[in-house]
């Protein structure tokens, strides 16, 4: 019977023991993610509340505190701090690219330079009625087959006939390959077009609402561009349920609708305000 009881005691003692230990790891565990961003790293394991120190002497001091191990959740990072992060400059952007690469800025003026060298271009009209053809777009030519040479396909527009007007250009020889003019071909507005369509509108009768708009938002009188955020494109007849008369050659002639706002402040609705950049007109649709 003593025999019984006796092991039976030890049992339990060693249980407590156990326990003891438990609650100090888990202290030691525990403490250093409660400690929070306003805590310096390792202050909570350094210092330590006085329960914390109790329980870590009652299981052995250090050696039951560090019984997690490395690695172990709530383990503090040991060595110096990572240093900061650098960002890598872009490399510098050479004269000519290399095979499907963007077209480079050299590239892209010396293509427009190109395109408009022929003496019909000094025929054509911009948006503004100015001499020479309206710039819409450059882009990287397709390949032909078996033929690493770069091209770029530089698309203008031709008030005065109302064309598109296409012309494909050897970077390598400097020799205009390819031109070619569509009518009824509208693609998406430029944004000195929209910024004429702008200038149309504050002109215009039309344009009054904008500005009472505007005063109303600011206090102050609009009386330039310049002091609007504004986008758009080009209108398309086919996508609207109603189309007054008077915008019946959009297609033909090169139509777009604006949104506008003042300069990061509220917004001013123009989008029933439609300008027909061709014949130089706005009207109100809606």
């Amino acid at each position: 019977m003593y025999e019984i009881v006796r092991r039976h005691l030890g049992k339990v003692v060693a249980g407590a023991a156990m326990a003891v230990t438990g609650t100090a790891v888990a202290v030691a565990i525990t403490l250093p993610g409660q400690a929070g961003a306003d805590t310096p790293a390792g202050a909570a394991r350094a210092g330590g509340s006085a329960g914390t120190t109790g329980a870590a002497s009652a299981a052995g001091g250090a050696g039951a505190a560090d019984a997690a191990g490395p690695g172990q959740p709530g383990e503090q990072a040991q060595g110096p701090a990572p240093q900061p992060a650098t960002v890598v400059p872009a490399a510098a952007e050479g004269k000519k690219g290399v095979g499907s690469d963007p077209l480079t800025d050299d590239e892209l003026a010396r293509a427009e330079s190109l395109a408009l060298t022929p003496p019909a271009a000094s025929a054509q009209q911009d948006v503004t009625g100015g001499r020479g053809p309206q710039r819409l777009g450059t882009r990287l030519a397709d390949p032909l087959p078996g033929d690493g040479t770069r091209r770029a396909e530089v698309r203008l527009y031709d008030y005065g006939r109302d064309e598109l007007v296409t012309r494909t250009v050897n970077l390598d020889t400097g020799k205009v390959e390819k031109s070619g003019s569509q009518r009824g071909v509208q693609p998406s507005a430029h944004p000195e077009e929209l910024r004429e369509a702008l200038e149309l509108i504050l002109a215009s009768p039309l344009g009054q609402g904008v500005k009472e708009d505007y005063k109303d938002a600011t206090g102050k009188e609009l009386t330039s561009t310049g002091q609007l955020w504004f986008n758009g494109d080009v209108y398309r007849t086919y996508r609207e349920a109603h189309v007054p008369a008077q915008l019946a050659r959009c297609g033909e002639h090169r139509c777009v609708r604006l949104v506008t706002k003042v300069l990061n402040g509220a917004w001013i609705d123009t989008r029933n305000l439609i300008v027909d950049l061709s014949a130089r007109t706005v009207t109100r649709v809606g």
